[in-house]
């Protein structure tokens, strides 16, 4: 058995992960990574080749500062790795009129001063003939969205912060920690024991077994994603069609134009996601969950709706109310943790690995993060 002294240890080197160990790194502090799997593996939500980002956010508005910070940093993250992380595609929410969504990331949008335009449901086939919406859809485009190349994302935050001296452990799990009279804390792994000053916990669908609080606070569940050949695939090209979130009665699904794979994505729906826990290492979507992106495919965007290439499945940790929840563990301000991001959350990695640096450097951030507070969950 090893024993190691390090300033941070983070524990979880997926999406928030990976972006903490590049922020602590770079302000010169000493700094392990402890992942339980391969780095950008598939075991997580991390995986799948990109992730949506949206600046207009019918979830709440208090998330788009964050997610404005998230969006510059993944500009200049790619410009020092030298790899291109966000594509800029333009994003559009499409659903009912009155439903909802469209509406509140228009407000998003009005009280942050974000570029938008309101279209309607015949705008909508003129721009992106590849959707055949139901009548009284509408939609709510947003110039400054795309996505994000997800793996190649924490390959970029990894080897940043390896640069500045951060040591990256895979294939290694963090299977127990505790506070120090120091005020630091004590991790233990299989292969050894390490001490540091902080203690960053970023580990998805595994954050109860490091934060007892969090256990009868969030759940694990599985989601659908799938890449389907296209009838004509110059209507999906990166360039032609945009990110989308498309709301229909059949559940929310999320899409993307084609990138680095023949098919076309597709993700969801939103009501579709499955109970699971996450030691089953089967991530296999279930028949009914690609029974559903099917059926939106056929129904939606027929162009699209060909035989499956590749299925996966990923794990969402959930809070009850799908709000992100980023907070010091209770009685130990010295542990901060973030997870349970709900499905919406890698698109924000960058700000929170930021955000995760500041609590712990100096136990404060830019942002408020009032809404993400353990505390709002207290019974």
């Amino acid at each position: 058995m090893t024993s190691h002294s390090y300033d941070v240890i983070v524990a979880g080197v997926g999406a928030m992960g990976s972006a903490a160990c590049w922020h602590l790194a770079k302000r010169g502090l000493k700094v392990l990574g402890l992942e339980r799997f391969d780095l950008g593996h598939a075991m997580g939500s991390s995986h799948g080749l990109n992730r949506i980002i949206r600046l207009a956010y019918f979830e709440g508005s208090h998330y788009v500062p964050i997610v404005r910070r998230a969006h510059e940093l993944w500009r200049t993250t790619g410009d020092e790795a030298g790899m291109k992380l966000l594509h800029v595609t333009g994003s559009i929410d499409l659903a009912p009129e009155g439903a909802g969504p469209v509406e509140s990331s228009l407000q998003s949008c009005l009280d942050h001063g974000l570029v938008h335009e309101r279209l309607d449901g015949r705008e909508i086939a003129r721009r992106f003939p590849a959707f055949q919406l139901p009548e009284g859809h509408v939609g709510l485009w947003q110039p400054d969205g795309g996505f994000v190349a997800s793996e190649k994302a924490i390959y970029a935050h990894v080897g940043l912060a390896q640069a500045r001296g951060a040591e990256i452990r895979t294939g290694e799990p963090m299977l127990d920690w505790a506070p120090t009279a120091q005020g630091g804390v004590v991790v233990r792994t299989e292969r050894g024991t390490y001490s540091a000053g902080r203690l960053v916990i970023t580990s998805g669908g595994w954050i109860a077994d490091a934060v007892p609080a969090l256990a009868s606070k969030v759940s694990t569940v599985r989601q659908a994603i799938g890449w389907f050949t296209t009838r004509r695939p110059e209507l999906f090209r990166e360039g032609a069609f945009p990110v989308f979130i498309l709301s229909v009665e059949e559940g929310a699904f999320y899409g993307f134009p084609l990138y680095e794979h023949p098919g076309f994505k597709l993700g969801g729906p939103h009501f579709g996601r499955e109970p699971m826990d996450p030691r089953d290492d089967d991530r296999t979507p279930s028949p009914r969950q690609v029974a559903l992106i099917r059926e939106c495919l056929r129904r939606y965007i027929p162009d699209a709706a060909g035989d499956p290439l590749t299925l996966k499945g990923c794990v969402y940790t959930v809070s009850p109310d799908e709000d992100f929840i980023i907070d010091a563990v209770p009685g130990v301000p010295q542990a901060v943790f973030a997870s349970c991001c709900s499905g919406h959350g890698f698109k924000f990695a960058s700000a929170i690995g930021e955000i995760l640096a500041d609590l712990s450097t100096s136990g404060q951030s830019a942002f408020d993060l009032t809404p993400f507070s353990l505390d709002r969950l207290a019974a």
